[in-house]
């Protein structure tokens, strides 16, 4: 018997790459500096979910996103290498939710979905909390596993799960419904398929398509499946004072903006000349001694 999963995904600027204007004047983040990317780490839980399809083909995966109309972007990836289809929470109420409005709507939206299992990168990059997966687990009564990197077992009651920890590793079960968060030293996602980025390359939420300037009213009538579903705070029945910044008790006081430069270099020798010059800087620059 198949699996219903739903792949936890976000669209994040890519922080890797920060540089001078990445933040504006009031501490928040540029993000029409950065290219916005799918935040690696979902990456690492779609290849879990698409690994267990691998095991189970009539396993159903499906990517669920939070953000705005142009999040959709990744759900269209995410079905480029595998997934089958996506739902995008996209609401302007949503705006200014922190990690506990955040994770109420998502667990609203996983309710209506009703699947067998969530998985979920550990965490984003653009805010390393780390604290959305847990928490919808948390409001869901679920069992968790955080810090996933490998699928042991699988079977109609439960599944094993490797666990990567500091100075180790550990495995586990867990019975279903549960909620997994996937670590980086998972498995690296699988490319896009070629032909599956040719068969849905126009799918479009309902917002996309009332911006585009062809009419694809017949292609979507004959392709229902490249429609990708759009909900609001009506549709997941969420409580409009757990969203946003009224059900946002965190509050951001100051963030500054550190850009690392790079300095002059040495290239060292193993004589000892060389090594008492690099010691005497090491001193002058007070770095030690």
């Amino acid at each position: 018997m198949g699996l219903k999963i739903v792949v936890l995904a976000k669209q994040v600027p890519d922080t890797r790459n920060v540089g001078k204007d990445a933040m504006k004047a009031d501490g928040t983040v540029n993000r029409g500096a950065l290219p916005a990317i799918f935040n690696p780490e979902d990456l690492n839980a779609l290849e879990m979910a698409l690994h267990i399809k691998d095991l189970r083909p009539d396993t159903e995966v499906t990517i669920l996103t939070m953000g705005p109309p142009r999040a959709a972007e990744i759900i269209r990836e995410a079905i480029y290498r595998g997934a089958d289809n996506g739902f995008l929470i996209t609401d302007r109420k949503f705006a200014g939710s922190d990690t506990l409005a955040t994770s109420y709507a998502i667990s609203m939206a996983v309710k209506k979905v009703n699947p067998d299992m969530v998985i979920a990168g550990r965490q984003a990059i653009d805010g390393d909390t780390a604290q959305v997966g847990p928490q919808v687990a948390e409001k869901l009564d679920w069992p968790q596993v955080t810090y996933a990197e490998e699928v042991l077992f699988l079977n109609d009651d439960k599944i094993g799960i490797k666990r990567r920890l500091e100075n180790g590793v550990e495995s586990v079960e867990s019975t279903f419904p549960t909620l997994i968060t996937v670590h980086s030293s998972a498995p690296a996602c699988r490319a896009r398929n070629a032909k599956r980025v040719m068969t849905y390359k126009h799918a479009r939420t309902f917002t996309e398509l009332q911006e585009e300037v062809r009419d694809y009213t017949e292609l979507y009538d004959q392709r229902p499946y490249l429609s990708i579903c759009e909900w609001n705070v009506e549709t997941i029945e969420a409580d409009p004072e757990h969203l946003g910044l009224s059900g946002s008790p965190t509050k951001v006081k100051k963030i500054d903006n550190v850009v690392l430069q790079q300095k002059d270099s040495m290239v060292l020798t193993d004589s000892n000349q060389d090594v008492e010059l690099l010691m005497a800087n090491l001193i002058s620059g007070h770095i030690i001694g």
